[in-house]
């Protein structure tokens, strides 16, 4: 016979919802991390996953990552500094820089001297040298006999085979290198080989920036199973987890990543348009009138001779199209010389407002601080030269849109998933529809809130009890309502 749900059925018999929230996801995830709740704030580059959201994410029992991508060595360390401090824990972001391995080895090497003890790996294509080494820096022995790794990798990836080499030990191609270099002693080495590079990774889905737009539904049990598999294979006496970023941003989301048994959960877009962000009001602006479809696929600055893209939000903005522009010339032009004269009239006047040849000026006088073997390629390969130009556009659209420079408005690049429209679309008409409105830890209170009461709602209605079909959306709470349920 069914029944009917009563408010003390959703609200708290018999378990409340204050304990299920705390029962989401991983509790040893948790416990090793030193935080709360299974939420994580992924790192957006350039200071978008700002200090302020780090702090604010950490005192409300969360982790969040530091976006130190793209910034200068200086803004990082002083920002280690000022976290150095805190009395939660917090991540820095590691990202993979494919044609400047430099900054790889110097942002890693800065994070060891300064005792960074948890960074995301992200956009990596293969396992590096770096990596490896900040992973295993410092690794030995407790007098019990247990292998102490120090540092902590959470890795974010898209594709089951990179996943599965987060999850082996470090290559021993790269051991043997650190060993040979004075980096570890052939003990510590030993010691590496018996644990994962990764003992977590993200499955990333359909996220903003760099993506593979990968359906979550399909992604996270793969790699949910692979870390079950290589658990068995290598034998390691810590448990391998997988978490889920790219989509969520919904109570709905994130309820249906915990059922499928996620460790934790990751969030961006949304963070994005919060105001502890470090971007500008103008595209938090934008980001709240996005939907679902107001988005697509646009070439990298980081990885544009790759042709490698990143999905980025194309309402109000024409980068999308313009950044294809210049890759479709990239490809079918060999210099800068090369392009037809109107169509490098039109590059001067409505993309770049400038001259190509003053571009390739600053972009060189950048490069000659920067990485001067680029400016060495460049003078040697016309289509080097083109594309450095070219990637000139593409990383100061980042940089007008975090900034607001209004008289670049139509180019702004703005890295934004799907996820973003859904929690517009569940906002809406409450007072987190107003971007004013909107901080990263009642957004985030407010998805595990919801995800605890539809896991519960989910539960009753499998008992054969009718749920009221206003109770099957959590809508937001107030932080007045909800701080409760988070004390």
């Amino acid at each position: 016979m069914e029944t009917t749900a009563t408010q003390a059925d959703l609200d708290g018999y018999p378990v409340s919802l204050k304990d299920i929230c705390l029962r989401l996801g991983d509790r040893m995830f948790c416990s090793d991390l030193g935080i709360r709740y299974p939420y994580l704030g992924g790192s957006m580059a350039k200071g978008i996953s700002s200090i302020a959201m780090v702090e604010e994410l950490g005192k409300a029992g969360m982790l969040g990552f530091f976006g130190a991508a793209g910034l200068p060595f200086a803004t990082v360390e002083a920002t280690i500094d000022r976290l150095a401090s805190a009395d939660f824990p917090c991540g820095f972001n590691l990202i993979h820089s494919p044609h400047e391995p430099d900054l790889e080895i110097a942002l890693a090497e800065l994070y060891i001297r300064k005792g960074v003890c948890l960074v995301e790996a992200s956009a990596f294509l293969a396992l590096t040298l770096p990596l490896v080494r900040y992973r295993v820096h410092g690794i030995h022995r407790a007098a019990d006999g247990t292998i102490v790794v120090p540092n902590r990798i959470i890795a974010k990836v898209s594709r089951e085979e990179l996943a599965e080499k987060f999850f082996s030990p470090p290559p021993d191609k790269f051991l043997q290198q650190l060993v040979a270099e004075g980096a570890i002693t052939a003990e510590q080495a030993e010691l590496a080989a018996l644990i994962p590079l990764a003992q977590e990774v993200t499955a990333e889905a359909d996220s903003g920036g760099h993506t593979d737009n990968r359906p979550a539904l399909a992604l996270f049990p793969t790699i949910q199973s692979l870390a079950v598999r290589m658990q068995v294979r290598h034998g390691y006496s810590v448990k391998l987890r997988a978490g889920l970023a790219g989509g969520i941003a919904t109570p709905a989301a994130a309820a249906a990543a915990f059922a499928m048994g996620a460790a934790y959960i990751m969030t961006g877009s949304v963070n994005q348009s919060c105001i502890e962000s470090g971007t500008s009001d103008e595209v938090r602006r934008m980001l709240a009138e996005t939907r679902q479809a107001d988005v697509c696929m646009a070439p990298a600055a980081d990885m544009f001779e790759m042709g490698v893209t990143v999905q980025v939000l194309k309402r109000g903005s024409m980068f999308p199209m313009r950044a294809g522009k210049l890759y479709e010339l990239y490809r079918s032009c060999s210099s800068l010389e090369d392009i037809p004269t109107t169509e490098r009239d039109k590059l001067e006047k409505t993309f770049f407002q400038a001259p190509l040849e003053q571009i390739w000026q600053d972009t060189r006088s950048y490069f000659q601080r920067r990485d001067p073997r680029q400016v060495e390629r460049a003078e040697r390969d016309p289509k080097h030269r083109m594309a450095l130009v070219f990637r000139w556009y593409l990383g100061q659209a980042a940089h007008w849109a975090k900034d607001g420079q209004t008289g670049r408005r139509i180019d702004y690049q703005i890295w934004c998933g799907p996820a973003m429209g859904a929690f517009n679309e569940w906002v809406a008409g409450s007072f987190l529809e107003s971007p004013d409105r909107r901080t990263v830890a009642t957004v985030a209170r407010n998805i595990l809130y919801g995800a605890a009461f539809l896991t519960r709602t989910n539960f009753l209605h499998c008992q054969g009890i009718s749920i009221p079909t206003d109770a099957m959306h959590a809508k937001p709470l107030e932080d007045s309502q909800i701080k409760e349920y988070f004390s």
